[in-house]
């Protein structure tokens, strides 16, 4: 699967990555359809 993933300061990738698994009984997998960012979200980014 794709996934949105950090990797430094402006330096954010779509990375494929391992499909997530149920380890616990209690877990769940969501599955998101759509996102958005925040200016705090571009804080985070920017430093």
């Amino acid at each position: 699967m794709r996934a949105l993933v950090w990797h430094g300061k402006e330096d954010i990738r779509c990375d494929e990555v391992t499909d997530p698994e149920i380890e616990d009984p209690r877990d769940v997998i969501v599955k998101v359809t759509s996102c958005a960012i925040c200016g705090s979200d571009l804080h985070l980014y920017h430093n």
